[in-house]
Parts: C-alpha cells; structure tokens; sequence
C-alpha cells in the first residue's frame, strides 16, 4: 500500500506497531526480525514501511531527518489513526527518538534495535570489527561481492547467518536508491533529539551488540538517563545486524520484554 510516497505493509490485528527500518535497508530487513516476534504473541497490528529512497518507497524530494519524521507523523494521523509501540533500527533507531521528542503523547512504548545516537558514518563510541565466529568454507564458496558485502559488518560469518542474510539483507540493499543516500540524504536533524524538558518515562527496550562496529554500544546506555523507565541489553558475539546473528536472544528478549511491560 502507499500513503503518499510511503509504501507499507501491515500484518495482523491488535496494538498498531511502527516500524523503521535503519539506512540503505527497507521493511524486508524488519519483517524478518520481528514476524518471528509479533506472529508467536499475536494481538499486535504491524505497521512494516519503507522510508524514503529505499526498498519501495521514491525519495520525492526529502534532503533531511526532519523532512523523514514530518513523513512518519503523517502517516502516523492519517494511517494508523491511534497511539502505537514504535520501533527504530539503527537509523531508524535515532528517527523513533525524534519522533518520541516531538509528539510523545502517541507513543505507547520504544523500542531500539542498534540505534544510531551521532548522526554520521562511524560516530561516536565505536567498536572495531572483530570476527566472533567464521565458516572458512563458506567464505571461500563466496563470490567477490559477496564476500565484500557479507563481512562488511557481520561479526559471526556463518552458514545460517549467511542464509538470513540473503534473504533479509541483500534484497533490502539491492533496493536502495544508493545515489540519493550518498549524495542528497542528511541524517541530522536540526535539534538534539535526545534533548527532552524532562526524562521521558515511556516504557523503553534498547538492544545493542557488543562488537556493533557502526553505531557501537556504549553511548546507548546514556539513552537510559533520557528513558529512565528502560531495559537496556548489549548482546556479545553479535555485530550491527545482530538480529541475523543472534536471533534467539533477540527475539526472547523483545518477545519477554513486551510481555512484561
């Protein structure tokens, strides 16, 4: 579906849930996350999109992160018509905090899958890349491309990591408008999104990966001075797709957390 340059997809019924995807990805990435997730506790209404220039959405003109949340907020009255769980990944991670910013009243709760907290390319605290765990078969089975896309990030380069790559991953990145991204997009906002008149007491779940060599995981945990209501968790042996890699800690960790908050 579209609504505007937005196109969506929504799976289930119950509490609507808002979901990001992070740069250079789209909702194929998300959905592969979180279906495991919503599909088993059921009673939530997911709302998967694709921000502008990636997986199916057209850029139409946004040069910002303030233009990108003017969208969702948009989309949030006009589409899902009611208060919501919102999800960030990574970039989308650092769009959710904005939108929790500006119009906290329709947020429910937060949750933060390797959130981007310094807008920019390696920001901040971050780790370098070290490989956790590595099938050299599988390596040397790849193609150049491949190869140099798999271990860009990844830190467990295994035989099922590689699967849910293919199929999470590759689609998504293969659909960005990759022009726009590198040469028109600016992630920035023009305020501190992290920058609140009082801490925010939204129920929050922040997951982070110890070797996260994109957005790291040490400034997240300041991010639960401006969510004092938090749960914050750094998974080790996991990277910046630590979804892919660790899939059985994060999925019990977020399926126990929506339970219990």
């Amino acid at each position: 579906m579209k609504h505007g340059i937005i196109n969506y997809e929504v799976i289930g019924s119950g509490t609507p849930v808002l979901i990001i995807h992070g740069w250079g990805i789209s909702s194929i990435t998300m959905k592969g996350a979180f279906e495991p997730v919503f599909s088993e506790l059921g009673g939530y209404k997911r709302f998967y999109i694709d921000l502008p220039g990636m997986g199916k959405s057209e850029h139409g003109g946004v040069k910002n992160s303030d233009d990108m949340l003017a969208l969702l907020h948009s989309f949030a009255v006009d589409v899902i018509k009611e208060s919501f769980i919102i999800i960030g990944q990574s970039y989308g991670g650092l769009l959710a905090r904005g939108f929790v910013n500006k119009f906290p009243k329709l947020i429910q709760k937060i949750i933060l899958l390797c959130p981007c907290i310094i807008p920019g390319v390696n920001k901040g605290q971050v780790e370098p890349l070290v490989v956790a765990e590595k099938d050299d078969e599988l390596l040397a089975s790849l193609s150049k491309e491949e190869l140099e896309s798999f271990t860009q990030m990844n830190v467990v380069l295994t035989k099922d990591v590689w699967k849910r790559y293919q199929q999470f991953l590759m689609p998504a990145l293969a659909s960005a408008d990759w022009n726009f991204l590198n040469n028109v997009l600016d992630g920035s906002f023009s305020f501190d999104v992290d920058k609140l008149e009082k801490p925010c007491g939204i129920p929050c779940l922040i997951i982070t990966a110890k070797q996260d060599s994109v957005v790291g995981y040490k400034d997240q945990f300041n991010l639960m001075k401006v969510y004092p209501n938090s749960t914050y968790c750094a998974v080790a042996n996991a990277g910046h797709n630590l979804q892919i890699e660790q899939p059985e800690i994060f999925e019990s960790t977020v399926k126990s957390w929506l339970k219990t908050h």
